[in-house]
């Protein structure tokens, strides 16, 4: 395994960026209703090694909601997430300050290191948490600014864009783990993906940027 693990690194391209960092939210919801606003209850983050591909340190914390405190039965079916797991956990400036001291610890933010977020999907970056800061006035770091999402770097290895995450772990032959909408569990399947496509050569860069 170890052979075949040396073998399929040897194969990757160069990549411009130092480090990944698979992002995937999960937050309140209602079925078939829009919530206002809508917040952020689960913030997962993998760090990758683009040389290694390498999970080298995870960053995990569900989030209290302040609006929406009761999570809605839909909600909780949907993410796995029960009311237990957000009470008393802290709100999202206290989560984002400490997703900072997480990327000063794992040296992400030395001036001679690049960082790519990546992400499944526009949605987390672009709208969810742009939104809810918004709406709380609470100030985003610049680097949350830029993204790759992986379904486009998915449709440029194979020229079909795909649906969602579990029709890119099929057209891949990758094993889904663990629970889907579980935000750790997703980061860990985006994770997957994103190694596969680049040991097929791709070359990640960012896609969307605010």
């Amino acid at each position: 395994m170890a052979r075949q693990q040396m073998m399929a690194t040897s194969r990757l391209q160069t990549q411009l960026y130092d480090y990944f960092l698979v992002l995937d939210f999960e937050a309140t919801c209602r079925e078939n209703e829009h919530i206002n606003p809508q917040e952020i209850i689960e913030f997962p983050v993998l760090k990758i090694n683009a040389k290694t591909l390498e999970t080298e340190a995870i960053f995990h914390q569900y989030v209290q909601p302040r609006v929406h405190k009761e999570l809605t039965p839909f909600c909780v079916k949907l993410t796995g997430i029960i009311q237990e797991m957000v009470d008393g956990q802290p709100h999202l400036e206290e989560v984002l300050e400490n997703f900072n001291k997480w990327m000063l610890d794992n040296k992400l933010l030395e001036p001679d290191i690049n960082i790519l977020f990546v992400t499944c999907g526009d949605w987390d970056l672009m709208r969810m948490l742009p939104q809810q800061a918004s709406y709380f006035n609470i100030r985003i770091p610049k680097y949350f600014n830029s993204w790759l999402n992986i379904k486009k770097a998915y449709a440029s290895v194979t020229s079909s864009y795909p649906k969602g995450m579990m029709p890119m772990l099929a057209g891949l032959n990758l094993k889904h783990i663990g629970r889907h909408h579980s935000g750790i569990d997703d980061c860990k399947n985006i994770g997957n993906i994103l190694c596969s496509l680049l040991r097929r050569g791709y070359i990640a860069k960012v896609t969307r940027s605010n």
